[in-house]
């Protein structure tokens, strides 16, 4: 597989060379896209897009309906191949592997739904370490661990054995992230977490969302239309404080672990943590933030 660039700089976040090697030390880009493109027909998707992702940090995606925001994911797992431009994904460039290449690097990437996805005849048990069952020759006594041990840290290590007809909705969600961490991805991708859900459920889905970033140091992009949660993602963080972890108000005087990516008809119009975009006077993000 080719090793990443030498290449032109696509955003001030990625002023170097990478490698496979150091791509994942601290500040270093696990996500690139650079000037990426891509149409249906002759309806353009996605144009001249760029941006980095560091590693432990988080992009959130905005825009309206059709305005690309889950194209985007779909690129990165290599289901898409753009028309134009450039994508590294934890420093292999994915836009030019083959399918088999492409196994490789989607076994460091976690995928969590808009409805979760978890197969109703599995228990949460089998749903969690289906990767790790069905990809690993990891002893089922390692694997039962790491499922309790994931379950554990999203806070439903009682419900290992429930099929997932027996779970609410929000349940449902936080099993399916850990089923995404089951395998310690690098890259977790949220397509719509929190759809559906009610306001108290939604914030238990965002503080898993923090938690993992803030103390698994997972890369994360979110794809959402619910204002309310992607503020709260990128507004908080989580800590560990005497055995016990806590979501909080982050410090606005730090720098932010989460920025905002906003597309407007295939293309990026704003990028910037949550103080600059409630800031900008931009007649577009005014009307969309209402």
């Amino acid at each position: 597989m080719e090793r990443a660039p030498q290449s032109p700089t696509p955003s001030a976040e990625y002023d170097a060379p990478v490698t496979l090697e150091d791509a994942f030390g601290p500040g270093a880009p696990v996500v690139v896209f650079d000037r990426v493109s891509l149409a249906f027909d002759d309806k353009v998707v996605l144009e001249d897009i760029s941006f980095t992702l560091i590693l432990g940090h988080t992009k959130i995606f905005l825009g309206a309906s059709g305005a690309g925001k889950s194209t985007i994911l779909k690129l990165i797992l290599g289901l898409l191949r753009p028309d134009a431009g450039v994508i590294w994904v934890n420093g292999e460039r994915v836009d030019q592997l083959r399918e088999d290449e492409l196994m490789k690097v989607r076994a460091d990437l976690g995928m969590v739904f808009q409805e979760g996805a978890l197969f109703d005849s599995l228990t949460v048990r089998e749903n969690v370490g289906y990767k790790l069952f069905e990809e690993t020759d990891l002893p089922l006594a390692q694997v039962n661990r790491r499922v309790e041990e994931v379950l554990g840290f999203v806070g439903l290590a009682e419900y290992i054995d429930r099929m997932p007809s027996e779970l609410s909705g929000g349940q449902r969600r936080r099993v399916a992230i850990a089923r995404a961490m089951a395998a310690k991805p690098r890259i977790v991708l949220y397509d719509e977490p929190t759809t559906g859900l009610d306001p108290i459920t939604s914030i238990t889905i965002d503080e898993e969302i923090i938690k993992l970033r803030d103390l698994e140091n997972v890369s994360s992009i979110v794809v959402t239309h619910q204002l309310r949660d992607a503020f709260y993602i990128a507004t908080h963080t989580a800590v560990r404080e005497n055995g016990r972890i806590r979501v909080l108000p982050a410090d606005p005087k730090k720098e932010k672990q989460a920025e905002f990516i906003m597309l407007k008809e295939a293309r990026v119009v704003f990028e910037g943590n949550a103080a600059e975009l409630s800031a900008s006077s931009d007649t577009y993000l005014r009307t969309f933030l209402g």
